[in-house]
């Protein structure tokens, strides 16, 4: 059992880490005022293999394993984890691409998707119908040679800002077995969106409603078999949960480096606050618990690169451990420091508000502890 990373992985995670500190970090505060990531960002990072990180090699993609992914999430959200979480959304589509769409489907959309001139989002949730995914409504109807789609989702990053949607939609009867995954392109007619949405966290992400009024949506825009969409969605769900956690897990570290050099240097009764041992134990607990979080993500993702029985089971637990631990570390970052962490100057108060909806998407964490309790059951 090898527990350090091999001199691959360190060097997938030194060159997102400094991509990040050089490109990302600088003017993280700057786009989150104004509520949106500059598209000549994804180009650059497309450059270094991140635009299909697990995207297979024959499609033109990195090849990696999704622990080796895990590492550049987590690098790259030590700068800003709303730009890396955004990120993984457009990987995710991506592979779903590249694992159900058609060989003409992969040549049409995928080289565009690799460079990110063509930058993808994700279309699951609606407005009624969250948690209970298989419920969804959006549908599609077959009319000669397209689909007519009718219907709208929320929550949706990338909304308005993306040019293509990966959209779960009801192709057949009541259930997850009636629901297909088709690509709507960015100029489709009949394809609006709601408002901007003001939110807590991940600010610069663009987010609004997605919706569909009659969208005419080519057949050969089908990903892989209708009837099948439900199950490819949680097939990308599956690496989508360790995606997240690596992005709690790197934005937490960030925000306990950052407590570190501020206790060193700010002194309260003579001497620097990290001396006190009642503060010491605080920053032990915060340690014992990042390294607990980082083994248990990359348990999960090896789980899921080998095909585990239980990697689903993991990956769910995983989720639901590792963005409590991120989030219960950067509150913690910032009691301790003080009315200083309260100000935005700081970036602490940044980081807990953009992890806190980690424990709700992706599947709410709720949801993961049903699937950890409903595999312990059905194991017996």
């Amino acid at each position: 059992m090898e527990f350090a990373p091999s001199e691959e992985q360190q060097a997938i995670f030194d060159m997102a880490k400094a991509f990040g500190q050089e490109h990302i970090a600088p003017f993280a505060r700057d786009w989150e005022a104004e509520g949106t990531i500059p598209r000549d960002l994804w180009p650059k990072l497309a450059e270094l293999g991140f635009g299909g990180l697990y995207v297979s090699e024959e499609s033109g993609g990195s090849g990696l394993t999704r622990l080796d992914a895990t590492l550049v999430f987590e690098a790259l959200s030590m700068a800003c984890p709303s730009v890396a979480a955004f990120l993984s959304i457009h990987n995710m589509c991506a592979k779903m691409i590249d694992a159900y769409g058609s060989e003409e489907m992969k040549t049409r959309v995928l080289p565009g998707a690799l460079s990110m001139q063509t930058v993808l989002s994700y279309c699951l949730t609606e407005p009624g119908s969250g948690s209970d995914a298989a419920a969804l409504r959006t549908k599609a109807e077959k009319s000669n040679d397209s689909y007519l789609l009718t219907g709208s989702k929320a929550f949706i990053s990338g909304g308005g800002y993306s040019d293509a949607y990966v959209v779960m939609c009801r192709t057949g009867a009541e259930g997850p077995k009636g629901i297909s995954a088709l690509l709507v392109e960015d100029g489709t007619e009949g394809l609006s969106f709601g408002g901007l949405e003001q939110k807590m966290g991940w600010k610069s992400q663009p987010t609004r409603q997605v919706q569909f009024d009659g969208c005419e949506v080519p057949l050969a825009n089908l990903l892989g078999e209708e009837g099948k969409g439900f199950r490819y969605a949680m097939a990308g769900l599956d690496g989508g949960r360790l995606n997240i956690s690596a992005c709690s897990l790197g934005a937490a570290q960030a925000a306990l480096d950052a407590t570190l050099d501020y206790m060193a240097e700010r002194r309260a009764f003579g001497q620097s606050i990290d001396q006190f041992q009642a503060l010491q134990f605080r920053l032990a607990d915060m340690e014992i618990e990042l390294q607990a979080a980082r083994v248990f993500l990359r348990q999960a993702a090896w789980k899921l690169d080998t095909g585990a029985p239980d990697a689903t089971k993991f990956c769910a637990m995983a989720k639901k451990f590792v963005t409590e631990a991120g989030s219960k570390v950067v509150d913690q970052c910032l009691q301790l420091h003080g009315g200083y962490g309260y100000l935005a100057d700081y970036g602490i108060e940044k980081l807990v508000r953009d992890l806190r909806v980690h424990q709700i998407l992706e599947g709410t964490n709720e949801i993961m502890r049903m699937i950890t309790a409903r595999s312990l059951i059905g194991s017996r």
